[in-house]
């Protein structure tokens, strides 16, 4: 077997998606009647592919509810014991499996302090479910293959769900107020995207109009990705830079091809590229610029020139024009899986079961 669960996997994607927009309204009404009212803020859970889908969650939550958002220690609670005072913060737990010892935990420690806690996994039997107040499921189907994909990306999509709720309640200064009041039409949590006074207004990511058929394009278009793995099959590491939404999915796209091809590739934001780890970037060195459709991108062009006057080896992958921000970068996360899957290929390597990798890391 040499990739054939990875790509299976992978070409899902559209109809899981397409279920995650159909059940939006519904998600977003769920969601509502649990954040808490005054809402402090939002603080998300992961580790893995599901950490960088929470970065995505954690730039859309501070947008669009306008309250303070970041990202969890687990040690905190797994080997400090911290015991902290979570009094009208919503808590957001990623995890794949929902097995994942120390999500788990640390989950039930918040909890505790004060938190409400909603997950979000592909297994709504597991025990995630007994340690969170509400559960969202991605639906996304079993996943064999060790890289997640499907899952990973129907994460992005429940989160700009989620975090549109929260812009909802937030938008009149009562965060959590928004219960009862219908849903956006399937698909489209974002009603409100661009009316004046919205919280986080045109920045707050877009909606998700038109995303099952974003991620088949990119799909049905391998082309440029398989010419790029071609001529890169000989990496031996690789930087991945975005920024803004984008900073997810260049995160989530080194990831990918440090666990199919075992090249040593890093995932930075575009600012911080420039904070130093440039001076590591030299004549030849390969690096992939990673646009969002966003705001951020105003970056990536001072970037090229000073990496073209460095030598070194630029290159930006396609995604269809004209969509919303969190969609482009959805998008830009399927292509990110895309070059994984054929550098892997290209280099001889089995995606679907990389060495000394499982599809459960029970981490405590």
């Amino acid at each position: 077997m040499n990739g054939e669960l990875m790509a299976a996997e992978m070409a899902e994607q559209p109809d899981v998606l397409a279920r995650v927009t159909a059940r939006a309204p519904a998600d977003t009404e769920a969601v509502r009647a649990v954040v808490p009212a005054p809402l402090a803020g939002v603080v998300f859970l992961a580790r893995g592919s599901s950490d960088n889908a929470a970065v995505f969650g954690r730039y859309l939550a501070e947008l669009r509810a306008g309250r303070p958002a970041g990202l969890a220690a687990p040690s905190l609670y797994t080997r400090y014991h911290a015991t902290v005072d979570w009094g009208g913060y919503l808590v957001v737990a990623l995890s794949q499996s929902g097995a994942t010892p120390e999500i788990i935990s640390t989950c039930r420690a918040m909890r505790a302090g004060g938190a409400v806690v909603l997950g979000i996994t592909n297994e709504p039997g597991s025990a995630l479910a007994d340690a969170v107040d509400l559960l969202l499921s991605t639906d996304a189907g079993p996943e064999r293959a060790v890289p997640a994909t499907k899952t990973v990306t129907a994460q992005l999509a429940v989160l700009a769900t989620v975090t549109s709720a929260l812009r909802a309640g937030a938008a009149n200064g009562t965060p959590g107020a928004g219960a009862g009041t219908p849903g956006a039409g399937a698909g489209t949590p974002d009603a409100a995207e661009g009316t004046p006074g919205a919280v986080g207004g045109a920045q707050a990511g877009g909606t998700l109009d038109g995303l099952p058929g974003a991620v088949a394009a990119v799909l049905a278009d391998p082309g440029p990705v398989e010419r790029l793995a071609d001529r890169w099959r000989g990496l031996d590491r690789l930087v991945v830079a975005g920024r803004g939404l984008a900073y997810a999915a260049a995160l989530e796209t080194a990831l990918k091809v440090k666990e199919t091809t075992g090249i040593l590739a890093e995932g930075i934001s575009t600012a911080d590229l420039l904070h130093g780890p440039i001076a590591a970037v030299y004549a030849g060195a390969p690096v992939l610029l990673v646009d969002g459709g966003g705001p951020a991108d105003t970056d990536l062009d001072e970037l090229r020139a000073l990496l073209a006057s460095r030598r070194a080896q630029a290159e930006s992958l396609p995604v269809p024009s004209g969509l919303p921000e969190a969609v482009h970068v959805i998008a830009a996360v399927t292509r990110g899986q895309q070059l994984a899957y054929e550098l892997a290929r290209a280099r001889h390597v089995n995606p679907d079961a990389p060495a000394h990798l499982s599809k459960v890391t029970a981490t405590t």
